[in-house]
């Protein structure tokens, strides 16, 4: 599981890499758990609160950069 921390350390170049990785394996885990064919169930949790960390640090960025400008 991605810590906030190493999150905080990317560009944003990386992270919207990392978010787009993200939600393909956040796809392929669905189908994988509509087909009854996941291994690792929990794996889904994981994979959506780091998807969501990405999202909160994009909003945190692009809000303190407005409120520079």
């Amino acid at each position: 599981m991605a810590k906030t921390e190493d999150l905080r350390q990317k560009s944003d170049d990386q992270l919207s890499e990392e978010l787009t990785n993200l939600k393909r394996e956040q796809f392929n885990l669905r189908f994988q758990a509509a087909t009854n064919q996941l291994e690792a169930p929990a794996r889904i949790r994981e994979v959506r609160r780091t998807i969501a960390k990405i999202k909160t640090l994009q909003n945190e960025r692009s809000r303190s950069a407005e409120a520079k400008a």
